[in-house]
């Protein structure tokens, strides 16, 4: 019994070890501020960890955990002192915070996007300051939007009212202008959250029509005062990040996991699930909650929802909101 606990005692000390010189090395590697120098930190880290095996089989194992707990507490105290800023040289999408003011049922947002794409690197950049009155919300759409694998997809929420507009809240990375997504990157503080407001012919139609990703769009199941407190948490989310910025992370914080803690405040008891973190397979959780239209199976639902051929038919028209939602369900 003796030697099995002294085993497992040695094999949770190496994977703790290994995991933890592991992500020093990939915290240095994204945030060490002189790229020039990156690598040579890097090693040098990675040789104080080789060091401390060294002495710990020299001269016994408290030693060399000893200098390992050391060299790991600072650079623990390096990293705990990493802050988010809303001041850097950000990307021309993701220059600008938006905030809102309500009087009464009035919103008002500031820096709402309506970007002009004509391709990734040739737009014409809007800015614009918009009133939405929440006595004319009707509906809350998800929109997921499909690059890669089917467990992954970036979600978006568009909130319609009864003069055919369409307001659209999106969690994104907040990127510089040298940067580009990496969901590595996203575990290690390269980036800060960035929750854009804008238009539907800007934020779907440069995904469907410009980066050429393959977006759905499912009606969600919600109470009228649901919708409200709803379009108010992302009031205040925008409010929360303009006046504190905070870092964007792959799983605990990325476009879905800060939805999801939102809509728990509204609806208590939602269940937690691998499906948001695989958030391709969100459609399958809210069919399974009643959060869609259970008069039509899931795949009816997701038959009618792809709107990416719709999206790049409707391409500039004014019309866009109302032409993507031709063929869905009512």
């Amino acid at each position: 019994m003796r030697r099995c606990l002294h085993f497992f005692k040695r094999v949770l000390l190496s994977t703790a070890f290994v995991l933890s010189a592991g992500w020093g090395a990939m915290a240095l590697l994204y945030q060490f501020p002189f790229p020039a120098l990156k690598a040579l930190v890097v090693a040098g880290w990675l040789g104080v960890a080789g060091l401390s095996i060294f002495v710990g089989r020299r001269h016994g194992v408290l030693r060399g955990s000893l200098l390992y707990m050391v060299a790991l507490a600072v650079l623990l105290g390096w990293w705990m002192n990493l802050k988010p800023s809303n001041t850097r040289e950000w990307a021309d999408d993701v220059a600008e915070t938006t905030t809102a003011v309500r009087h009464g049922d009035v919103v008002t947002f500031s820096h709402v996007r309506n970007f002009d794409w004509r391709s990734e690197t040739d737009y014409t950049s809007r800015w614009e300051q918009r009133q939405y009155d929440l006595g004319q919300l009707r509906s809350v759409d998800m929109l997921l939007s499909y690059w890669t694998v089917p467990a992954i997809a970036h979600t978006l929420v568009s909130f319609g009212f009864a003069d055919g507009r369409q307001l659209v809240f999106s969690v994104e990375i907040r990127k510089e202008r040298h940067e580009a997504f990496s969901e590595i990157g996203g575990f290690f503080k390269q980036f800060e959250t960035s929750l854009i407001v804008a238009d539907e012919r800007d934020i779907v139609r440069v995904r469907t029509n410009i980066r050429g990703e393959d977006v759905y769009l499912y009606r969600i199941n919600m109470p009228q005062d649901a919708m409200r407190e709803l379009f108010l948490a992302y009031a205040d989310e925008a409010n929360q990040l303009a006046a504190k910025p905070r870092f964007y992370h792959t799983v605990t914080a990325n476009c879905t996991t800060v939805v999801y803690e939102m809509v728990r405040k509204i609806i208590p008891g939602l269940p937690m699930d691998y499906r948001l973190l695989l958030s391709g397979y969100l459609p399958e959780y809210l069919y399974g909650i009643g959060g869609l239209d259970k008069r039509f199976p899931l795949e009816v639902l997701r038959q009618h929802g792809r709107i990416t051929d719709r999206a790049k038919a409707a391409d500039q028209d004014p019309d866009f909101s109302r032409l993507i939602r031709s063929n869905m369900p009512d």
